[in-house]
C-alpha cells in the first residue's frame, strides 16, 4: 500500500507541473495575439483621435 502510494505521488506532481506549463502557454499565446491586435488598431485608433482634435480645433 505505501509502495503504491509512494509511486502515485510524482506522477499527479507532473500533472501539476504539465497543467501549469498549458496556463503559462494559454499566456503567452494570448499576450502575442494582444500584442498583434493592439500595433495593427493602435494606428488607426490614433488616426481617428487625431482627426477629431483638429475638427474640434477648427470648430473652436
Amino acid at each position: 500500500m505505501v509502495t503504491r502510494t509512494m509511486a502515485a505521488a510524482p506522477a499527479a506532481d507532473r500533472e501539476e507541473g504539465q497543467a501549469l506549463v498549458e496556463y503559462v502557454l494559454i499566456l503567452g499565446l494570448i499576450s502575442i495575439v494582444t500584442v498583434a491586435l493592439m500595433a495593427a488598431v493602435g494606428t488607426s485608433v490614433t488616426d481617428l483621435l487625431s482627426r477629431v482634435s483638429d475638427q474640434l480645433v477648427s470648430a473652436v
